[in-house]
């Protein structure tokens, strides 16, 4: 009985492949209103995006879209993230934002986001590119389906 069960264990161990290098998820705020309706999965996050906000305006400023990122590269590397977008309102200029992540080890989690103001005149995020660089080289890249 032991030998199948430390061989059902090696043949599952087996089975897990190499973490990606890059995993991003979306999630958009759109409304600061908290509904015990809600599905408790997204309650739970509208609650940790306004969690400190006291004021309608704070709250107001917290609705837009917010991109986590999960990363894994060597450690002890130069390490970079770059976000590429496009807004609804800002035609055709692609926006971006940089994160240096070199201080950090294998892997790790960073959030970028566009929230108030930026989101409110210039539209919500249509298309997107999150690159992860290692030593001034991209190692891995994701991208909204929309992006060109």
């Amino acid at each position: 009985m032991k030998n199948y069960l430390i061989l059902m264990v090696c043949a599952l161990a087996g089975c897990a492949g190499p973490k990606e290098a890059l995993v991003v998820k979306q999630y958009t705020l759109r409304d600061q209103v908290t509904d015990k309706t809600d599905d408790p999965m997204v309650r739970q996050e509208k609650l940790r995006r306004l969690y400190g906000a006291v004021s309608m305006e704070e709250r107001g400023n917290r609705l837009g879209q917010y991109f986590t990122v999960l990363w894994n590269a060597e450690a002890g590397a130069k390490k970079e993230l770059l976000f590429q977008y496009l807004q609804g309102e800002s035609g055709s200029r692609v926006k971006t934002m940089r994160r240096d992540i070199s201080g950090s080890g294998a892997r790790g989690k960073e959030e970028f986001s566009v929230i108030g103001k930026d989101y409110f005149e210039n539209g919500r995020v249509l298309a997107w590119k999150m690159s992860l660089i290692v030593d001034g080289e991209p190692i891995s890249t994701k991208q909204s389906y929309l992006w060109e």
